[in-house]
């Protein structure tokens, strides 16, 4: 990209997209967000992430030969398809290499293709819910049930026994009207651990590992959410582990992708379990992870904008990845009963001109009544960023700085970056 042409449109209106628009804006980029939100500047809240021919209209009014993509929606709906032919790349992968994360059941068919290590499973449909119970039993209830689309990070019952497995089997038959297919899987152990990369589909560059806070209380107890909060770099993710990741993960990965010969240009992200027997994936996304987004961006020091067009230039594999020293931590200010639905929005948002001038803050719901007030817009309100020495550091700042902000029934997880380091096997 020349530098006289740096206009950028990215798609999305989450707190990952504002960390995104943050750090393309630092890489001295002109980024137009659709449809944004309250807090993210040059937000065009009247065009959709899935109107893709007013997306295209609105690249060609603003001489912006970019798009990158926020959310996994666009991505399967077929943003980067629809594009070709065009003078307008996309980062973000075509439809068939977003299949990786719209589909659990051909995501995990594709694992198993291609030898990446993951947990065995078995696949069902609506119409099979019995012979689904009758597994369930059969493996006491240590399983975790996996609707086949895209749930927004909630599709997944992390079971511990045969009442709660059936208990997720009836939910799941709930909420989905019609015929739909899911997985079981074989419910695995260890700590899990981001990992996220930049890849032009053969080369891959990573990002920090991170580690993100899915369940809703502390403790990892309660509901699964789209993500309470986030860490990075994770402390007990050292070479030998990496290392391990790469080799049974990570590179048989990148041998499917060019052996279905996927259009795949864009963030892939693992995320991965590390058991006794070694590293487990559990999935992927065809997009960055919120809100390990919010971590990941600030501590990368190098241009993402450098390495997004690096993918397209074909020298992703020459190109370096610097990190900041020292630890990020991002914490989610939620609406009072978020995950469920159902929960009151609308109310005033105090105290962000109160914080520290080190603290990000990244809007992920948030917008503007009529009399201009800022107010909550949606379950994930805020997701407030900052960095430390050590990781404790950055974590009392963050939440020294979050008791600082306010609005009707906030609710904060109180122990993210805290868990207990694990005792890891690391001869595999």
């Amino acid at each position: 990209m020349s530098p006289s042409n740096k206009s950028i449109v990215l798609l999305g209106g989450g707190a990952r997209e504002h960390a995104l628009a943050w750090k393309l804006t630092q890489d001295g980029a002109s980024v137009h967000v659709l449809p944004g939100n309250a807090g993210i500047p040059n937000s065009h809240p009247h065009i959709s992430a899935l109107d893709f021919p007013a997306i295209k209209s609105f690249c060609e009014e603003h001489g912006a030969k970019l798009l990158v993509v926020g959310p996994e929606a666009p991505l399967a709906a077929g943003v980067a398809d629809y594009f070709v032919g065009s003078d307008i790349r996309v980062f973000g992968p075509g439809r068939a290499g977003a299949t990786l994360e719209s589909s659990k059941v051909w995501s995990k068919n594709f694992m198993r293709r291609h030898g990446v290590a993951t947990a065995m499973s078995w696949q069902f449909r609506s119409d099979k819910l019995a012979e689904a119970r009758a597994k369930a039993t059969e493996l006491d209830g240590q399983v975790v049930v996996k609707f086949d689309g895209l749930a927004a990070g909630k599709g997944v019952y992390v079971c511990s026994s045969i009442e709660e497995a059936h208990a997720a089997l009836d939910d799941l038959e709930a909420q989905h009207s019609g015929w739909f297919s899911f997985l079981l899987e074989a419910k695995l152990s260890g700590p899990e651990i981001s990992i996220i990369g930049i890849t032009d589909g053969t080369a891959i560059r990573l990002l920090a590992p991170s580690q993100d806070h899915k369940q809703l209380l502390a403790g990892d107890q309660g509901p699964n959410t789209g993500g309470m909060g986030a860490y990075c770099p994770v402390p007990f993710a050292d070479d030998n582990i990496l290392a391990a990741i790469r080799t049974q993960i990570i590179d048989p990965t990148l041998e499917g992708i060019q052996a279905e010969q996927f259009d795949f240009r864009g963030f892939l992200y693992f995320g991965i379990m590390l058991t006794p027997q070694g590293p487990k994936l559990l999935e992927y996304n065809a997009r960055l992870g919120d809100p390990e987004a919010e971590v990941l961006l600030p501590a990368l020091q190098s241009s993402l904008l450098e390495l997004v067009e690096a993918t397209f230039a074909g020298t992703l594999a020459q190109t370096t990845v610097r990190q900041r020293p020292g630890h990020y931590v991002g914490v989610v200010l939620a609406s009072g009963g978020y995950p469920a639905s159902g929960f009151a929005t609308g109310f005033p948002i105090s105290g962000l001109a109160e914080l520290h001038p080190g603290i990000l803050a990244f809007h992920g719901a948030t917008r503007r009544n009529d009399a201009g007030e800022l107010t909550t817009n949606g379950g994930r309100v805020l997701v407030l960023v900052g960095h430390g020495a050590e990781l404790e550091d950055a974590v009392q700042y963050v939440y020294r700085e979050a008791a600082r902000v306010n609005f009707q029934d906030v609710y904060i997880r109180t122990d993210i970056g805290q868990r207990p380091e694990p005792v890891l096997a690391t001869n595999w």
